[in-house]
């Protein structure tokens, strides 16, 4: 299978294979040891038709016991256990919670005890931050001197909510972490030329960013719609927030692009499975 990689970014992305499951990895988070991470790919599963093959939704019309066996192979290939995992409940809010021991399994072993929550913070070891895509964007955080992670979906209103620096904040009231020693990672997700939208999305952008980094993030064409940059704008959302530039890692792929590699609702006009990003500290 051929890969569109972004070549406007200098850094790919790792791709691993191990008991035929294929996932991604950032190189400058497989440098800290006590780091576990990876975000999945379509193959290695065994879900069928619009869900095949790794589909990690349990709340699209795919079978659970399909969906538990992706997991289980899933977890497996990255080194986790499916009991380790605290899952999102994405609803396009800017609401980040503090995840602790209590809360291992939420959402694959046991029910969630929380609602509206599209990020998570943790230092608790083993405990495995698990958040779904098929299109946005995932934002992994990575503090190696207080040994804490965060883990953020952001659509364009969580972009606009600026969840990033929501996280970030988080983690520095909780864990004390400073913004200079942690690292970032804008997952894969849909880049600017895939990504059209109307003019009230730009009206929120205008409102959330300065006016000298619109040129940056979106542009207008002839049809009166706008591609908008969700990479861009994330980037500048941890530059702002304190991350130093050389400690963000870019997507260099798309889902859209890429739909036989990576789940893209737009590409499949919402006939898709979820992938899944998965950080944490290990035991």
């Amino acid at each position: 299978m051929e890969i569109i990689w972004n070549n406007e970014q200098k850094e790919k992305m790792n791709i691993k294979k191990k008991n035929d499951v294929t996932y991604l990895t950032y190189p400058s988070f497989d440098a800290f040891s006590q780091v576990i991470h990876g975000f999945s790919t379509r193959l290695g599963g065994v879900s069928k038709g619009e869900y095949a093959f790794m589909n990690l939704s349990f709340a699209r019309g795919d079978k659970e016991e399909d969906v538990r066996e992706n997991y289980r192979r899933l977890s497996l290939a990255i080194g986790f256990e499916p009991e380790d995992l605290v899952t999102s409940d994405q609803t396009h809010t800017a609401n980040v919670r503090v995840v602790g021991e209590e809360d291992r399994g939420s959402g694959i072993t046991k029910p969630r005890t929380y609602k509206d929550v599209d990020g998570m913070i943790t230092n608790v070891p083993g405990v495995v931050l698990a958040t779904f895509y098929a299109d946005c964007v995932p934002l992994f955080f990575v503090d190696p001197v207080h040994k804490a992670v965060g883990l953020s979906h952001s659509g364009w209103r969580g972009t606009v909510g600026k969840i990033g620096s929501v996280t970030i904040e988080k983690m520095r009231e909780t864990y004390g972490s400073f913004p200079e020693e942690i690292y970032g990672a804008i997952g894969p997700s849909i880049c600017q030329k895939c990504y059209e939208v109307s003019e009230d999305v730009i009206e929120a952008f205008q409102d959330a960013f300065d006016k000298k980094y619109w040129d940056s993030l979106f542009y207008k064409k002839e049809n009166g719609k706008y591609q908008l940059n969700l990479w861009e704008a994330n980037r500048r959302i941890m530059l702002d927030a304190g991350i130093k530039a050389e400690h963000i890692s870019m997507p260099n792929i798309c889902t859209c692009c890429n739909p036989q590699f990576l789940f893209s609702h737009r590409a499949s006009k919402g006939r898709r499975g979820n992938l899944g990003a998965f950080l944490g500290i290990r035991k």
